[in-house]
């Protein structure tokens, strides 16, 4: 059996497995890390399927990685469990699913009685990510007592999975930061507070008519009565209807960056990226930083939607990127095989004769994020004081939401009665931070007339300005005065490599023309975050322009690293002089030629799963819509049951609108789904507590 754990990485620190405990699945002796995720464990050892639906035998495995769904559901210790929330232990007897779990009985009658604590705050804060950690700490500043949740083990939501250093302001927000180490600095700020009381492992379950909170407070049921509740639950992940996606390895980027990032395992070897976000970009270079191959990302619009510089480093490594393409369907039998794809028109309805077919084992659909909102839009429902910051409240960058949530605290304390300003600044700042990429206007030109100095390649106007606060000579400046402009050398240069070293896009290389007196060749330092074993000391590699375009080739001097460089490496090359100002980076991958797939079959609707808690698809809904003329999400789930699995519709809803949508009906004509409590499973021992005698009293 396989062992798909990561034995290095460029970024990440990988712990040498010294100490394994084992366990069994369906009777398979296995190994896995103490204290790791089953799911985790599993996949580690080449397991994809952890059971079969019960409605039709469909193969279940890893989806969203996060307990949102019920993908993973295996039995361990006699229970059903979510796999990706359950660690493993020693001795552990894991079982698959193959229909509905059957429960072994206790071996004695336990006496329990119900309770319930309850707790009083000034605000409680729900979600330990950017936004929740930094409006958290403004409120405890100015003396508010806070209780912040979170569902996770760790604060830092998202921030603990990006190795990628981020953009943005410098001064406000710890741009030039890798997305792990702001989650760790903002975690420590919070923790500093005396007045902030943190539960980890919390996660706030529902709002209730008399203005209360269930938090399930670590295991425990607990009502909090805050004064003001502020959502920064972040955002969960869009999917797509196709025939297939539901198969095991198709899963979303959030998912695989936990799997990879957090547990450091190897959830894919081929994978195919779906959205040309920059989450979908992001993920295609961390893919390939754990060792994954990138076959390709398909992106439905003529253009990606991400920064162009997360676009150019992936291409830079051989990786296609092919717009106005999409995915038709996904192929295997208990896992992807091959995905079949296509180009669009200008409708963005497929091109028959145009399908192209991609052998890989993992899909990663990126297209777009949707607001974790309901616990906020129930508060507003009745009438509580409510807020919302983040992803929550407006899908943008870390960066703006940690600005989000300063702005909504200042504002919650003024609602509270406290004398405080929200600076004009802080609200010009927080809409440049969560303003989408702006034109590709081009990078200026490089010197002609200096001995050393960076090729600075910010092209597209984005909020970032780390390049022009670390130069020690103060030589980068943004000529367009704020920070969505494009960085320029304006003085000399020392060649001291820290603006290359910062650079969130991996967009400055460093020439340095005093390498070779004849002036033949030239020495170019490069931006190195991939893993070892390619490009060491003395190799030829093949070097590539600003668009990922064949360059020539150059020698590998040496490769730079040290605490000034913020874990990047530095591949030093040896290049011709024609080649210095050109050479952007290094190809580690050839592209493969796309292969025609004519005559594929491209599935039905009656293949395309939207309801994944209860097999419902695609042909059932609409042909339902269509029949009924409703126009009510809630009628459609009293009918075919959409929405009333684990996940509470967290996913189907969205598609279930799209179908409306391609029908013809407006979406806001639609009326929603009501949210109740519980927004996910509560077991029923959270309200309970084990009685002092046999008596249960």
């Amino acid at each position: 059996m396989s062992v798909d754990r990561l034995t290095r990485h460029p970024i990440l620190e990988v712990p040498v497995l010294r100490e394994m405990v084992e366990f069994t699945f369906d009777g398979t002796p296995l190994s896995a890390r103490p204290g790791e995720m089953i799911s985790s464990a599993l996949l580690a050892n080449g397991i994809h399927v952890f059971g079969r639906h019960a409605r039709d035998g469909a193969p279940q495995g890893i989806f969203c990685a996060n307990g949102q769904c019920a993908q993973c559901l295996v039995t361990a210790g006699g229970r059903a469990v979510k796999a990706c929330l359950t660690p493993v232990h020693a001795g552990m007897r894991v079982r698959s699913l193959a229909g509905y779990p059957k429960l072994e009985p206790d071996d004695e009658p336990v006496h329990v009685t119900p309770q319930v604590e309850q707790v009083e705050t000034s605000v409680l804060v729900v979600g330990g990510g950017p936004a929740g950690l930094s409006a958290a700490v403004e409120l405890a500043t100015h003396g508010t007592k806070v209780v912040l949740c979170d569902d996770k083990p760790t604060l830092g939501g998202k921030l603990d999975l990006q190795t990628h250093n981020f953009f943005g302001s410098v001064e406000d927000c710890y741009a030039g930061r890798r997305g792990m180490e702001i989650g760790r600095l903002l975690e420590e700020q919070v923790r500093a507070h005396p007045s902030i009381d943190v539960w980890t492992n919390s996660p706030a379950v529902g709002v209730f008519q008399d203005g209360v909170v269930g938090v399930v407070k670590q295991g425990r049921f607990t009502v909090v009565k805050p004064q003001a509740l502020l959502v920064a639950t972040g955002a969960r992940e869009k999917m797509l209807a196709f025939p297939g996606a539901d198969l095991p390895g198709v899963y979303g980027g959030g998912a695989f960056q936990t799997l990879v990032n957090r547990d450091q395992v190897k959830p894919a070897r081929r994978l195919l990226i779906v959205g040309g976000g920059n989450v979908g970009l992001i993920v295609a270079y961390q893919a390939l930083q754990a060792g994954i191959d990138v076959v390709a990302l398909v992106e439905i619009m003529p253009q990606v939607g991400g920064y162009k510089v997360h676009r150019d480093k992936i291409v830079r490594l051989g990786v296609p990127v092919y717009t106005s393409y999409t995915v038709l369907r996904a192929e295997g039998a208990d896992r992807v095989e091959r995905v079949i794809a296509a180009r669009v028109d200008d409708r963005f309805r497929p091109i028959e004769g145009t399908e192209v077919a991609f052998a890989v084992d993992t899909v990663l659909i990126a297209v777009g994020l949707s607001p974790v909102n309901e616990l906020f839009e129930e508060g507003q429902r009745l009438g509580m004081r409510v807020y919302s910051a983040g992803d929550a409240h407006e899908i943008a960058e870390a960066s703006a939401a940690m600005f989000s949530g300063k702005i909504v605290a200042r504002t919650i304390l003024r609602d509270l009665g406290l004398s405080v300003e929200i600076p004009d600044a802080w609200r010009a700042l927080g809409a440049l931070l969560a303003s989408h990429p702006g034109p590709v206007r081009g990078a200026y030109p490089p010197p002609s007339d200096l001995p050393v100095y960076p090729v600075i390649r910010c092209a597209q106007e984005i909020p970032c300005n780390p390049c022009t606060v670390v130069c020690p000579r103060d030589s980068i400046k943004i000529p367009e005065g704020n920070i969505l402009g494009r960085p320029k050398l304006v003085g000399d240069c020392t060649g001291c490599l820290l603006c290359v070293a910062i650079c969130p896009g991996l967009a400055i290389t460093m020439v340095d023309r005093r390498y070779d007196r004849t002036g033949e060749r030239v020495k170019v330092t490069v931006p190195w975050e991939m893993p070892e074993g390619f490009g060491a000391p003395g190799q030829l590699v093949p070097t590539t322009g600003a668009e990922g375009e064949p360059v020539g080739t150059a020698k590998v001097i040496r490769i730079l690293s040290g605490k000034s460089l913020n874990h990047r490496r530095m591949m030093v090359l040896e290049v011709p002089r024609s080649d210095a100002d050109l050479v952007a980076g290094v190809r580690i991958r050839e592209t493969e030629p796309l292969t025609r797939a004519e005559g594929a079959s491209l599935g039905t609707d009656a293949e395309a799963v939207i309801c994944r808690c209860e097999r419902v698809t695609k042909e059932t809904i609409a042909a339902y819509i269509q029949r009924t003329g409703t126009r009510d999400l809630n009628a459609v789930k009293a009918a075919l049951r959409t929405g009333m699995g684990p996940c509470g519709g967290k996913t189907c809803n969205d598609l279930t609108l799209r179908i409306f949508r391609e029908l013809g009906v407006d979406p806001s004509a639609v009326t929603p789904p009501v949210h109740r409590p519980f927004t996910q499973e509560v077991p029923i021992t959270a309200f309970l507590t084990v009685a002092d005698d046999a008596s249960g009293v």
